[in-house]
């Protein structure tokens, strides 16, 4: 079983029981981290087109928003969303999507520089859409 540095060493499944914790968010953040960390491991010394590219493909909503749209997705499912929170979260969602789009652009344009689908520089990246997309 490997181990992981972090002042102490952790197990791997204790590390995987800290990660589990983390709210969505946190999550995705860490989760576009470890994207980058793999991707520079199978490719050490990326063009820098590439690299910049890979930066802004990683480059995750701020917290504050991720947060704010997570509690308002909440209680639009508890119904109990207010008329002023119903337009914030339309807006949240289309600054979201518009995000979302960008980030496709990124992948789309590093795929056309490696000569690969986008399909496959998704799989070799493990990035995936979460289900209700």
């Amino acid at each position: 079983m490997s181990a992981v540095q972090i002042e102490n060493r952790f197990p791997f499944n204790e590390l995987l029981n800290i990660v589990e914790q983390l709210n969505l968010s946190d999550l995705e953040q860490f989760m576009a981290r470890i994207i980058a960390l793999q991707a520079k491991s199978k490719y050490p010394s990326l063009p820098k087109e590439e690299s910049e590219l890979f930066m802004k493909i990683n480059k995750g909503l701020p917290s504050d928003i991720q947060k704010r749209f997570d509690k308002l997705v909440a209680r639009r499912q508890d119904e109990i969303l207010t008329p002023d929170e119903q337009r914030e979260l339309i807006n949240l969602t289309e600054k979201i999507e518009k995000s979302d789009a960008e980030r496709m652009k990124y992948m789309s344009e590093l795929a056309r520089l490696r000569g690969v689908t986008l399909d496959s520089l998704m799989k070799d990246l493990k990035i995936y859409f979460p289900s209700y997309v």
